[in-house]
């Protein structure tokens, strides 16, 4: 279960001169893509596609779920997660070569970083295609045929369009992309396009890739223009056409600054729908709640939440790493915050604390680890008069932190959207933290906590590292 540094999150502990401003998140419901078609030939014998991805709703559909590929109709080059021989293994296929890895990728908190390589010219069998995963080149396969010597692959040809992030019957991602980039004619290694960080040699991070080759109909889509996503800055104006997204689609989730999501793997009990990048989910019929990628051990910290449908909402914190068959709030050091009474829980044991809210109401929630408090607010209102209620301190809880928490108050399905800092849908403000990160309905500073001012910022590894 992925806790305060999951995955490849090299932010969080290495200075990183190269940042990776931005990623676009696809929503698998809303049949999402980008295409392009190019204009001239690709060389079908040599090219190199580097991405990185943020996976969200881990289980792939038995069509896969492609995050790059061609089909002319007779013929497909693509990358793509598959269930086969098992779900979440990484499947490269190019001309008549096929890499299918053991290896599965179901860390819905880290971001990846995936290289693959075609290179039929090469008189090394075993080098024509390759694989890398956040620097290291893969060898473990299930599937390794090695594509004849000089085949000519299927991308390359022109009259008939690339695809990223699915295509246009099926094969969608749930999940963020940043910074990919195709080099036309070139067959680059892993360490053109990233680095091990020199004080934590396992720490794998992103570089500056503008010095490389892109060849005539090469790309690199690097997604910070948000009204217009299929942007191509290599210097070729390769621009790709986008379907099915829009500025909401362009997050500051990225490689070199990973924010919290709500964990998909930990869903057992509760049995939801995620969706928006794990940012919004439909409950089942149980009694219990979910929990964020990353856990929280000192500082001040602060995320949003809203009820799209139901109004039965427990939000708060918990000390447990997974969800139990019960209400947030049940259990000790268990904090829930209820828009049908307005109270806070915890041990099964209601407070008043504030007021109650209904459907389409934002509430914020700060938590205060350096001085043990937590507070709740109600559409931009610290609740309580702005006293906060107290928390067990984090050295008396059994694992040394909390995790955000979402979770249900009865047994009818509800709609409920959370906000780290990479909102789903556009806002009527728009407030970063004090540190400049995050997008929030209401300012994290905002307000009197206890009489005091404070700063609450956003979890992400960028304020991780400099506060947590």
């Amino acid at each position: 279960m992925p806790l305060i540094l999951p995955g490849n999150v090299a932010s969080a502990t290495a200075a990183t001169t190269y940042s990776i401003a931005n990623s676009c998140r696809f929503n698998y419901a809303d049949d999402p893509y980008l295409s392009f078609t190019p204009s001239s030939a690709m060389d079908t014998k040599k090219w190199t596609i580097s991405f990185w991805i943020k996976k969200a709703d881990i289980t792939e559909s038995t069509s896969g779920t492609r995050v790059i590929g061609f089909n002319d109709g007779s013929n497909e080059d693509f990358v793509e997660f598959f269930y086969d021989p098992a779900y979440d293994v990484l499947k490269f296929d190019a001309g008549d070569g096929r890499l299918v890895t053991n290896r599965i990728f179901r860390d819905p908190a880290a971001w990846y970083h995936i290289v693959a390589v075609w290179d039929s010219a090469n008189a090394t069998a075993g080098n024509r295609m390759r694989l890398y995963v956040n620097g290291v080149e893969e060898t473990s396969f299930a599937t390794d045929t090695n594509p004849s010597l000089n085949d000519d692959a299927a991308i390359g040809g022109t009259g008939s369009p690339i695809w990223i992030g699915g295509d246009e019957t099926s094969r969608n991602i749930k999940g963020y992309l940043a910074e990919i980039a195709m080099c036309d004619g070139q067959a680059y290694a892993a360490s053109d396009f990233g680095e091990f960080d020199e004080d934590s040699p396992t720490i794998w991070k992103p570089k500056d890739i503008s010095g490389l080759t892109f060849g005539t109909s090469g790309f690199w889509l690097d997604f910070e223009d948000s009204s217009a996503l299929g942007n191509d800055v290599s210097g070729n104006n390769n621009d790709w056409t986008v379907v099915n997204l829009d500025a909401t689609n362009q997050t500051t989730d990225s490689p070199t600054n990973n924010f919290c999501v709500l964990n998909s793997l930990d869903n057992y009990y509760a049995g939801v729908t995620f969706s928006e990048g794990n940012c919004k989910f439909v409950t089942g019929s149980a009694y219990t709640w979910n929990t964020g990628t990353i856990a929280l051990s000192a500082g001040k910290w602060y995320f949003e939440f809203k009820s799209v449908s139901e109004n039965q909402d427990l939000f708060g914190i918990s000390q447990n790493p997974t969800a139990s068959n019960n209400k947030l709030g049940h259990y000790a050091k268990d904090y829930s915050y209820s828009a049908y009474s307005g109270k806070i829980t915890e041990a099964a044991v209601q407070y008043t604390y504030g007021s109650t809210w209904t459907d389409g109401a934002v509430i914020g929630c700060y938590l205060d680890l350096d001085n043990s408090k937590l507070y709740f607010a109600n559409d931009g209102t610290i609740q309580n008069s702005g006293t906060g209620y107290s928390i067990q301190a984090i050295a008396d809880t059994h694992n040394g932190h909390y995790f955000p928490s979402l979770g249900d108050n009865d047994t009818a399905s509800g709609t409920y959207e959370i906000n780290f800092g990479n909102p789903v849908a556009a806002l009527s403000s728009g407030n970063t933290d004090a540190n400049g990160y995050g997008n929030f309905e209401f300012d994290p500073s905002s307000g009197t906590f206890d009489g005091a001012s404070k700063d609450f910022l956003a979890i992400c590894t960028k304020n991780l590292a400099e506060e947590g």
